[in-house]
């Protein structure tokens, strides 16, 4: 009898065990689902329900999104033995990174991949001036995941042994890399996951990225964070190639002072045919208009859309199109600049740990910097300095120039601005009120928006023109390069955006621009020209970040650092080198280029990522 009960007992343990077991494995498998359905909402332009249904038609994608989920939820089990503690090891980060790319994709249209997590701090001083929608879907997930933790908390507690909670938690461990590598990096199942190409536009990055769900293309973008060598790369070939293009010096007597201002979010609203239709816009932009007209000026065609404001940044200052993370001196035009017997300083009226601003620009040469902590702060309240911080900063730059003496080193200077970053409010027009609902016809959150950042850019504009006469008045040699890092934030979504009829699509050039541009101009006082003899007006043509170097080393006559001209015959093939591998050949926007092209994009990559990745010499 004794015996008979404890083979009962036993096998109550057992079917508890697997009752337990499975109910964890059912949790996990919904928060992925959850997850999955954030994937599906979060882009504004696709019809939701489709998407979703998208990924049952593909099951392996349902299956490699819901995979980390219960690979989390087993490891949590094996080390606590506690089913509640098991699935928020597994819920927490499933759903809330999911939350994190749906919030993401609905602020700025990019999607959350790994190399953002090196941002965090940085995204969490400016997440909470954004206004996130609580939608059905974010009710849904963060509700249903709610519930099934407190079911989980009924799920009686395991009673492994020590050898098999280790022998679980060794081999979890030991999946992890072996199903990144083997399965979550594999280009065949990539291609395999290819998704209903009739709802997704194959060259928009995000639709791409949510045809997949959140966390299988969250995971492949881990290879990005830690960049690897391009196609067919040899370091001994690479090197080759650089010492064929020796750093040439800048003429002692055409030493001019350079002036490089990055400012936030510029960009010239007119380019929409709904603005440029409105007078009181028009007028607002003048004076912009009339300095492009007095300088030689273009597009940049960035890499990004209404934030990651350091891509634009770095790619002028390394002249690198894959400038990645810095994490110790690297090479670029600073420390050109400082070879050549410059000045090299930084000025931004922010914090320097944003972006790791403060370090990197140690890696990048600067011989100095100065932030809100060590300057700005005494000048403009950091709590105001994104709504008005302008005329501060350009009063600070000026009165740097202006008390520099002949016997002084020549100055490279580089700024960034804070003034109008976003978000802008939707529920009133602060200053200046160029639009209205009754005049436009467009919902009062649009023009409140509108408004709102047109009078930062009304502003800027207002200072900045009286930054350009201040400067023309100097006898100091002077060339100012100045661009906007990206388009704004006009809504959730790109609300505004589409309310105007604006074409975001990068499947046509138009779109492409309309995404990815924003105005450059490269001005020179009186004195400059002369010492340059060069008169600094024109069209200098569209391309990426990483050749607005190449255009003012160009203008100003000078042959420049080797890589620099590396880069010149580069930018003939194609002036744009954007991150989604798209380019510019004979005048048209391609995923491909010429085998001429293609055999010198690969030459150029490589020595552009040994020149990255190589510590350049003190």
């Amino acid at each position: 009898m004794i015996d008979r009960i404890k083979t009962v007992l036993r096998g109550a343990e057992r079917t508890r065990r697997v009752l337990t077991a499975a109910a964890l494995f059912l949790f996990s498998v919904a928060t992925g689902l959850f997850a999955l359905a954030l994937a599906a909402c979060s882009y504004a332009p696709l019809y939701h329900p489709a998407v979703l249904a998208s990924y049952f038609d593909k099951p392996l994608i349902v299956v490699l999104n819901v995979l980390p989920a219960v690979l989390l939820a087993a490891l949590g089990y094996f080390l606590t033995q506690r089913p509640w503690a098991a699935y928020l090891i597994s819920a927490v980060p499933t759903v809330g990174f999911a939350l994190a790319n749906y919030f993401l994709i609905q602020l700025r249209g990019d999607p959350l991949i790994a190399a953002d997590l090196k941002l965090i701090r940085a995204a969490g001083a400016i997440v909470w001036r954004y206004q996130f929608d609580i939608t059905r879907v974010v009710l849904i997930a963060v509700g249903g995941s709610g519930l099934l933790f407190l079911a989980s908390l009924a799920l009686p507690k395991g009673k492994r042994s020590p050898r098999l909670r280790v022998c679980g938690t060794l081999v979890c461990l030991a999946l992890i890399p072996l199903l990144y590598s083997q399965v979550y990096m594999s280009p065949a199942l990539y291609r395999a996951t290819v998704n209903n190409t009739a709802i997704h536009n194959e060259w928009s990055e995000v639709e791409v990225f949510v045809s997949r769900g959140f966390w299988y293309p969250f995971i492949r973008s881990v290879s990005k964070a830690f960049p690897s060598p391009p196609e067919g790369y040899s370091a001994r070939e690479a090197d080759a190639l650089l010492a064929q293009y020796g750093d040439a010096d800048i003429p002692p007597e055409q030493r001019v002072d350079v002036v490089g201002v990055m400012c936030e979010s510029l960009a010239d609203l007119t380019d929409f045919p709904a603005l440029a239709e409105q007078k009181s816009v028009r007028e607002l932009y003048a004076p912009l208009h009339e300095l492009e007209a007095r300088s030689v000026s273009g597009d940049l065609l960035t890499n990004i859309f209404a934030g990651g404001t350091v891509d634009s940044e770095w790619g002028f200052l390394t002249g690198s199109s894959l400038p990645g993370d810095f994490r110790a001196d690297t090479a670029s035009y600073v420390r050109y600049f400082g070879a050549q017997g410059y000045e090299t300083v930084y000025r931004h009226p922010g914090y320097g740990w944003f972006y790791n601003r403060r370090n990197i620009n140690r890696y990048l040469g600067f011989d100095g910097s100065v932030f809100t902590e060590d300057g700005f702060g005494e000048l403009v309240d950091p709590r105001s300095a994104p709504h008005r911080s302008d005329k501060q900063l350009f009063d600070f730059l000026l009165g740097e120039l202006s008390a520099r003496t002949a016997d002084q080193p020549p100055l490279f200077s580089f700024s960034v601005t804070y003034q109008n970053h976003g978000p802008y409010d939707d529920q009133s027009s602060g200053g200046i009120r160029p639009l209205s609902p009754e005049a436009t016809g467009w919902s009062a959150e649009s023009c409140n928006i509108l408004n709102n950042y047109l009078d930062g850019v009304s502003d800027t504009l207002t200072e900045l023109s009286r930054f350009v006469d201040a400067l023309e008045r100097l006898d100091r040699p002077v060339v100012l390069v100045l661009f906007g890092d990206h388009k704004p934030w006009l809504g959730n979504d790109a609300a505004v955006y589409k309310e105007l009829g604006v074409d975001l699509s990068a499947a046509t050039t138009e779109g492409f621009y309309n995404y990815y541009s924003a105005p450059y101009f490269i001005w020179a006082n009186s004195a400059a020209k002369a010492v340059l003899d060069r008169d600094f007006t024109g069209r200098g043509g569209d391309f990426s970040p990483c050749f607005l170097m190449t255009e003012l080393f160009d203008l100003c006559g000078w042959e420049g650092p080797g890589f620099l001209r590396l880069s010149r015959g580069m930018r003939a093939l194609t002036p744009l080198l954007h991150e989604q591998d798209l380019f510019i050949e004979d005048g048209a926007l391609t995923d491909s280029l010429s085998p001429e092209a293609q055999a010198y994009f690969l030459r150029y990559r490589a020595a552009d990522y040994r020149r990255m990745q190589k510590r350049p010499a003190r």
